[in-house]
């Protein structure tokens, strides 16, 4: 059993981090403070190919894994850019995964590679504002015509679709009470985010200002047949294939934003001098950083064998939520642990860490909340009653 890199994979991260220091803590602190969207840094990844590191290679993506993915998405959070950065770049590399395995090759060729070289944008609309995790009862609904479907509804925290033309759309084709079973009825579509037909309200927020969320208000949007993805009321099956990578996408991207506020703080504690000695030779501030050292690397060692599983078509979905989770966990530790180590200029902005620790939230709390997970882990894992 080996846990370290490849000799690729550890290329990977290191041209990751090189190519990502083009873009320094303070372009993320100006795009935190402007709310523009990092659309060179976005330009950047996609000219360099990264955008399509875990899609086939016939649509111009690398071919690779998402052991691959998680490890670039790591470098992305690690470098400085946190989940302003991985969230640009987060929806091309898993959520174009239903189209890679269940679109027809026509699909593949059409819908994929615009996103992959940043000709096109696109966003993830699933998630209901009466639904919350329920995807079940998600009550968005399209309904047959001759050639496509009237689709109707609302969605929530769908990010970049302010600068999105495209979306991946989950709605209901058949009404909840006319199906055998509760996850059946459900249709997938990837096509046009068609802005006469919906509003995009932008919904203002804690953190990760440079990478909108919103509200989407959907009236009349016609989709061609053409645009579904699958069959018709398969949409939950096919989603469920993108639910593990991006809980692994979402902890590396933990781990990476934990690292680079532990470097941080480190870097801080070396140089700051009180009563004529170096802070960092307090066994106070020494501790509870090398705590979250370890803690991080522990976390990164579970969201690596998720990845792993998930790449050798293994189910993984125990490991890739229970790495989620302590990702999590583990990441906002160490953003309030570096936080609490520059004391009062912890809160400042110009030292970064209260900016990490407001986007650290984000994992810890999306797609799934960690009481969530760990209600998941004790029926799977423990046999214990489904609570939920």
């Amino acid at each position: 059993m080996d846990f370290s890199l490849t000799d690729d994979q550890r290329l990977i991260r290191a041209t990751v981090l090189e190519h990502c220091s083009r873009f320094p803590d303070d372009y993320w602190l100006e795009r935190d403070e402007d709310g523009v969207f990092p659309h060179d840094f976005h330009k950047a990844m996609a000219d360099a190919g990264w955008l399509g590191i875990a899609m086939p290679e016939p649509v111009g993506g690398a071919g690779l894994g998402i052991t691959e993915a998680a490890i670039m998405m790591q470098a992305v959070a690690e470098s400085g850019g946190g989940m302003a950065a991985a969230s640009s770049i987060h929806g091309p590399v898993f959520s174009l995964q239903p189209v890679a395995q269940f679109g027809t090759e026509e699909q593949r060729q059409r819908m994929i590679p615009p996103v992959l070289t940043g000709a096109e944008r696109m966003c993830f609309a699933v998630t209901e504002p009466n639904a919350g995790l329920d995807t079940t009862k998600l009550t968005t609904r399209a309904e047959r015509r001759d050639g496509g479907y009237l689709v109707n509804g609302e969605k929530v925290w769908i990010s970049v679709a302010q600068v999105a033309g495209k979306m991946m759309l989950l709605a209901r084709t058949t009404p909840l009470d006319e199906v055998k079973r509760k996850t059946d009825g459900l249709s997938l579509f990837f096509t046009d985010l068609d802005r006469s037909k919906i509003e995009v309200r932008a919904i203002r927020k804690m953190g990760r200002h440079a990478v909108d969320s919103n509200l989407l208000f959907i009236s009349d949007l016609w989709i061609p047949e053409e645009d579904r993805i699958g069959a018709e009321g398969d949409g939950f099956k096919i989603i469920l294939h993108g639910l593990n990578p991006e809980r692994i996408l979402l902890g590396a991207e933990a781990i990476g934003l934990g690292r680079a506020a532990i470097q941080r703080a480190a870097r801080y504690a070396r140089e700051r001098v009180v009563f004529d000695r170096p802070i960092g030779m307090n066994q106070g501030i020494q501790h509870p950083l090398a705590k979250c050292w370890a803690q991080l690397e522990a976390a990164d060692l579970m969201i690596m064998k998720a990845a792993s599983l998930f790449d050798a078509g293994r189910d993984c979905g125990v490991e890739a939520n229970a790495g989620k989770y302590l990702a999590a966990e583990a990441g906002f530790e160490a953003c309030h642990t570096a936080m609490l180590t520059l004391g009062g200029m912890g809160y400042a902005q110009e030292y970064h860490v209260e900016r990490y620790l407001r986007e650290i939230l984000i994992p810890r709390t999306a797609p799934v909340s960690p009481h969530m997970i760990l209600n998941f882990l004790a029926e799977k894992v423990l046999g214990m009653p489904k609570s939920y």
